[in-house]
């Protein structure tokens, strides 16, 4: 498919780029947005919101909600609109989703969230520590410490895994089994699942963080963004989403 072939322009994603909300723009991710606006199967627009270290959190949240707010009163339903980001951009979804919630306002259909960043407690982190080559679990813990100066890491907005999701659109949460935020990418959808959210969650072997960003070298890397097609489609048909897979 080419480049705005085929897609549905009454729908779109809203999509958060990773770099732990500290460097990547929508550019370094186009490998990420344009497959999966052929997955969706609808535009993507992809948010430059504000990163550190001159802003804060509640900044990039802030313009997250502003983007969501503006994609509804361009005209979008918010069943036709679905949230997706990667590892800071997944933090960044679950934060969206729970405030959104929290106030009130309508919900998007689904979330797809890549390798979240759930947990920015001051925890370490010794799973996959030596094992994942794109992530090291010490610039994890560095930039956790840095975002959460002057705020209680606690907070579900700061630190989503420990968040009551209930009332959350179906979600899709894909991690690698070697990447150092893999047990937080399972305890997010365990903790979805247990307020009641309809969770897919793929856990793809020896895959590092984010792997489907590497998807011009990597099978396993495009078969993904193909089961990201298949849950929107059962999202859209049946409101519901469900199963887990350690094997791609």
């Amino acid at each position: 498919m080419r480049a705005g072939e085929g897609l549905d322009e009454r729908k779109m994603v809203l999509y958060f780029h990773g770099g732990g909300y500290f460097s990547c723009s929508p550019r370094t991710h186009r490998s990420i947005t344009w497959r999966l606006s052929a997955a969706a199967g609808r535009p993507v627009l992809a948010l430059d919101y504000r990163q550190g270290p001159v802003h804060k959190l509640a900044d990039s949240l802030a313009d997250a909600l502003d983007a969501y707010d503006c994609v509804l009163r361009q005209g979008y339903a918010p069943e036709d609109v679905v949230l997706a980001g990667d590892s800071a951009g997944g933090h960044l979804t679950l934060a969206t989703l729970l405030a959104l919630r929290d106030a009130g306002r309508p919900l998007p259909a689904a979330a797809i969230c890549l390798s979240p960043w759930a947990d920015l407690t001051d925890i370490p982190r010794r799973e996959n520590r030596w094992q994942d080559p794109m992530l090291p679990a010490g610039r994890v813990r560095w930039l956790a410490r840095r975002w959460t100066s002057g705020l209680d890491p606690w907070d579900p907005l700061v630190s989503p895994v420990h968040g009551d999701f209930t009332g959350l659109p179906p979600l899709m949460i894909v991690t690698g089994s070697t990447e150092v935020l893999r047990d937080e990418a399972h305890r997010v959808a365990a903790r979805a699942r247990e307020s009641g959210v309809p969770v897919r969650y793929e856990e793809w072997p020896r895959m590092p963080h984010v792997f489907p960003i590497l998807a011009d070298v990597l099978p396993e890397a495009r078969q993904a963004f193909r089961h990201m097609a298949r849950f929107l489609k059962e999202v859209a048909t049946t409101g519901s989403a469900t199963g887990d897979t350690a094997a791609a």
